[in-house]
């Protein structure tokens, strides 16, 4: 194979892109890392720049405003719920598979994302209007994804879209209480943990064992 050696102006564009990606990097990470004890509404670029390590300039190469990093954290935050989901979704045969996996995997990516999460689940239901309307599209998504795998499910077939909707709705929102509660757990007590996800898990199994008997009333 005949490779092309990249020019030198290629490799100056290539490093500068590479400066640029790693900016916008340290930008959202203090972000984060910042929110771990504040609202977003209480956050400024000031304080945001001072974390990262850069000049408030840089800041608007990247982003217009506050509101605009508040919507990308939003995006990259449901990466790892994403993934949770489309971890527990491989086999569409049976819903207590679901319940089986879900509880694991949840704890897992909350524990490698816990920043995430934690932006995830405070912002959800306060502060800035534009951000809680992008995490509830987020989630609305998520359920629409869910419920169209659990129509290939044998007995939720015949299920009608409004139902299949409501019950991935109500695996979500398990979810994400889950893992707010998680979240708040002191790394001291892992036996209040223990407690969080055994309460999952009862809740997810309730949701199972009702599926079958559910009847849409008309």
């Amino acid at each position: 194979m005949n490779t092309r050696t990249p020019t030198r102006e290629e490799r100056k564009a290539l490093t500068r892109e590479e400066r640029k990606a790693l900016t916008r990097e340290k930008l959202m990470s203090a972000a984060l890392h910042l929110l771990d004890e504040n609202s977003f509404a209480g956050l400024s670029l000031r304080e945001v720049t001072r974390e990262a390590g850069v000049s408030p300039a840089a800041f608007y190469r990247h982003f217009d405003d506050m509101e605009e990093l508040g919507l990308v954290l939003v995006a990259e935050s449901f990466r790892p719920l994403r993934q949770m989901i489309r971890e527990v979704r491989e086999d569409p045969s049976r819903i207590e598979h679901v319940v089986r996996g879900s509880v694991e995997v949840l704890v897992h990516q909350v524990h490698e994302n816990r920043l995430s999460f934690r932006f995830i689940t405070r912002e959800r239901f306060s502060g800035v209007p534009a951000i809680r309307q992008a995490i509830a599209r987020e989630l609305q998504l998520i359920a629409s994804e869910l419920a169209t795998d659990f129509a290939r499910f044998p007995y939720l077939s015949e299920w009608t879209t409004e139902d299949l909707q409501m019950i991935a709705g109500l695996f979500v929102d398990t979810s994400v209480s889950t893992a707010e509660a998680i979240i708040e757990v002191p790394p001291s007590t892992p036996e209040l943990e223990r407690d969080v996800i055994r309460t999952a898990e009862q809740r997810l199994r309730l949701i199972a064992l009702g599926v079958p008997a559910w009847r849409s009333v008309r």
